[in-house]
């Protein structure tokens, strides 16, 4: 009796496995077991910088927001309290846009949260 080697299912699995690693350096490209650690290491990594991502991008606007804050003569942390005050609620990400894209609103939004420390 002939061995049987599952062989069309084995190549679509290294197939796949392949496609995964393609980018990768040396024998992490090409060999199964490596291939198979970086590929499952990588994806882990994936998934964690996902959710990271989320974290710079606020970093980002919040430091956009407080150079465009300066520039209307109030800090940062006095502006988002000044909002909160007055119950304006825009978020991180719409105040940052504004600032780069809507000066003249956002210096509206400026005085309305100056107003609302002045009390």
């Amino acid at each position: 009796m002939a061995r049987v080697t599952n062989a069309v299912a084995s190549k679509r699995r290294k197939k796949r496995l392949f496609k995964r690693a393609k980018g990768f350096v040396g024998d992490r490209k090409n060999h199964v077991r490596l291939s198979s650690d970086a590929v499952m290491k990588a994806m882990a990594f994936n998934t964690i910088h996902r959710k990271k991502r989320k974290g710079d991008f606020r970093r980002i606007w919040i430091t956009r927001i407080g150079i465009a804050a300066k520039s209307q003569g109030i800090s940062y942390s006095k502006l988002i309290c000044g909002l909160m005050r007055s119950g304006c609620r825009v978020n991180r990400k719409m105040l940052s846009s504004m600032a780069l894209l809507d000066p003249k609103g956002f210096a509206a939004v400026v005085g309305v949260a100056k107003q609302a420390l002045a009390f």
